[in-house]
């Protein structure tokens, strides 16, 4: 016989695998320091490369002036800034990414806990009508 919550509860899990389950599993695998610091180093490395290409393109633009202011600065000075603003932009942009996976991880995590414990609840709807019925009357 077809038990209507089962049925529904068994709907509602299978959506969730489907969709945001995939993601959900692959960030539960990790335990939660892990998690971060492979997503804060992919930003790092994302972030070095972004601010290499903007300072590329930077120079790239007006490259002529560049040439020639360049023999006019102090390139110890003009070196030390581009290493600040590298400083900051990268560790901004590790910090966005921190807080970001710190709330995505805690999502999962409260996503997967609500998908397990209707796992639990499934299972004891069918533990229910597996199980043999015990004699109503004594030993025999």
């Amino acid at each position: 016989m077809l038990n209507e919550e089962r049925v529904i509860l068994m709907t509602h899990m299978a959506s969730y695998e489907n969709g945001e389950g995939k993601k959900n599993v692959k960030i539960g695998n990790y335990f939660r320091s892990d998690y971060i610091s492979v997503q804060v180093l992919k930003s790092v490395i994302c972030g070095t490369i972004a601010f290499g290409i903007v300072f590329a393109l930077y120079v790239f633009y007006d490259f002529e002036n560049f040439m020639a202011d360049l023999y006019k600065i102090d390139l110890i000075t003009f070196a030390k800034n581009v290493l600040i603003y590298y400083g900051v932009t990268v560790a901004g942009y590790s910090l966005l990414t921190y807080v970001i996976c710190t709330y995505r991880y805690a999502k999962a995590k409260d996503s997967l806990k609500c998908y397990y414990h209707n796992l639990k609840k499934l299972s004891s709807l069918y533990g229910g009508e597996n199980t043999p019925k015990k004699p109503a009357g004594g030993r025999k």
